[in-house]
């Protein structure tokens, strides 16, 4: 196994420098841009997962090379593609593209020095990695507007609730003294893909059905768009009947944390929720059985 973790460990190395300039930009463009932050600290959880998982994922280890070497070709040959490519290399677009071919390139490389069996049991370490891979900007775009718009449809119905006289013009709000626009800042995307990445660790460890596993990682975009109008919410109606310095104070700028505690503690009891349900599906199979 040694001397198979030796040949893996120097594929990953040469086929990182081969990449060294889209893994440069990727680095950078996670310093620079909140909207990609998770990217650079995805492939760390990636292999602390196989790690925990070693004793399953290489239980059959075997050489594969005929399987494995069609995915790095494919990956190789989008890495040519991308660098005859048109699209400027700065674009987002463009290091997706490079991304998802290096991805390519180290699973191929993974099934050539582990086998099919492997990487079947290592699945989630692996398409956890797809995490990695920058959102492209037209799609970003129009995820970052889907938050923005229901993240305002949820706070004028939390103005409403709570009896505010507000006048809603698009993302804009009229509240007494004093006009809110959700803006692309806030739309919660940087809290979003945390949340998500925490809730598909959590359905991994804690849960055994896949349909339980994909409901609980998609249950986490209706209540980040709860928490992140309860944010514009409370920051709003402090600005309007505390002082106008909420708007622009600590809890508008740094206060990501303490409100996502709120989309943690309503995850919280939907996984238990769903470990309960989990745990009594498999009881009643084992007394039909």
């Amino acid at each position: 196994m040694k001397r198979r973790d030796l040949y893996f460990g120097l594929f990953v190395v040469l086929t990182s420098a081969v990449f060294s300039a889209p893994l440069r930009a990727l680095l950078k463009l996670s310093i620079d841009n909140d909207a990609y932050s998770q990217v650079s600290f995805v492939p760390l959880v990636s292999a602390f997962l196989v790690y925990l998982e070693r004793r399953k994922i290489f239980a059959q280890a075997e050489y594969c090379l005929r399987a494995g070497s069609i995915p790095v070709a494919v990956g190789m040959g989008g890495f040519c593609a991308g660098r005859a490519s048109l699209l400027p290399p700065e674009t987002t677009d463009h290091l997706a593209f490079m991304m998802l071919s290096l991805l390519l390139v180290w699973i191929g490389g993974f099934v050539c020095c582990y086998g099919l069996r492997a990487f079947r049991a290592a699945a989630f370490p692996a398409l956890f990695l797809l995490l990695m891979i920058p959102i492209p900007d037209f799609l970003l775009n129009r995820i970052v507007y889907a938050l923005q718009k229901g993240s305002a449809v949820v706070t004028y119905a939390l103005f409403r609730m709570v009896g505010v006289p507000v006048l809603k013009q698009g993302f804009v709000f009229s509240l007494p003294g004093v006009n809110i626009q959700v803006a692309r800042e806030c739309s919660g995307i940087r809290s979003s893909l945390a949340l998500l990445i925490a809730s598909l660790l959590a359905g991994h460890f804690f849960l055994r059905s896949r349909w339980r596993k994909v409901s609980f990682s998609l249950i986490v975009i209706p209540i980040t768009v709860i928490k992140n109008a309860i944010r514009i919410a409370t920051i709003s109606l402090l600005s309007v009947y505390v002082d106008r310095g909420f708007l622009t104070g600590r809890l508008h700028h740094d206060g990501g944390i303490p409100f996502s505690m709120i989309a943690v503690a309503i995850l919280v009891p939907l996984l238990w929720l769903l470990q309960k349900s989990e745990r009594g599906s498999w009881s009643r199979q084992e007394a039909d059985g």
